[in-house]
């Protein structure tokens, strides 16, 4: 039986579950899952299409939040960032 009864735990927001992870641990999740804040190059507050985003098919939105890895693999048709 699923028990039904409400948490009285506060949810735990990214902020601050990042901010209580131990910096051992958090040095040992892979790049691609959690990048280093000082990677700058994997942005996820602008677009890397052309035309400020205009050469995508993908929502501003959509593209201001995926990492610019993901970006650059979304193939051009889709989202042109022009790389080859």
């Amino acid at each position: 039986m699923a028990n039904t009864k409400k948490s009285k735990t506060p949810p735990i927001r990214k902020v601050d579950a990042e901010k209580m992870t131990p910096q051992g641990l958090e040095d040992t999740i892979p790049d691609s899952i959690h990048p280093p804040e000082q990677n700058a190059s994997d942005s996820t507050t602008k677009t890397h299409a052309k035309g400020d985003g205009e050469e995508s098919i993908l929502p501003k939105k959509v593209q201001e939040k995926v990492p610019e890895s993901i970006e650059r693999a979304v193939p051009n048709a889709i989202h042109d960032t022009g790389d080859k």
